[in-house]
Order: C-alpha cells, then sequence, then structure tokens
C-alpha cells in the first residue's frame, strides 16, 4: 500500500436527523463537528438526513402510492372505448 495517498479510516458517529437514532462505526467519512460518545471519547459527527433506523424499508411501515395502477385507470378513462363494435368494411 502506498504511504500518504489514503484517507483516514477511524471511528465516526452517524445521526439520523429524522428520528435522533445515533450509531459508531469506522468510516473515511470527516467532519468538523464532533460529539462525545458513551465511552468518553471525542469523534466526529456526521449528520444523515436518512438510515437504516428510519428507512421504510428497514423500519416496514410502507407506505401506499396509489390504490390503484396506471393500468387501472387507463382501462377506467379508455375502457370503454375499446368495447365498441367495429365497424364492417
Amino acid at each position: 500500500m502506498q504511504k500518504d495517498i489514503h484517507p483516514p479510516y477511524d471511528y465516526v458517529i452517524f445521526r439520523d436527523t429524522s428520528c435522533g437514532a445515533t450509531f459508531r462505526i469506522r468510516s473515511t467519512c470527516q467532519s468538523d463537528k464532533t460529539i462525545v460518545w458513551d465511552d468518553g471519547e471525542t469523534y466526529p459527527l456526521v449528520e444523515l438526513d436518512v438510515s437504516s433506523a428510519s428507512h421504510p424499508f428497514y423500519t416496514g411501515e410502507q407506505r401506499q402510492a396509489s390504490s390503484e395502477g396506471r393500468v387501472a385507470r387507463f382501462q377506467q378513462r379508455f375502457g370503454k372505448l375499446s368495447s365498441r363494435p367495429t365497424r364492417a368494411k
């Protein structure tokens, strides 16, 4: 491995701003903000908009986008047109 080309890899605290969950992992992310963790050490703090603690896929709180799909809406609007008898030539 070449020296002095890799970013520092150390513990960083990530905070999910949408639910307040915090977790400590090793990362190359850097931040000017710091926080004192449970062990009494000071670590860089990176704030996230969403994490596994608040994302609907991981929490199981799926949102329903629509009760009917595009095909159903299309058939509702234009299905009557396709049921007309065709003219004989």
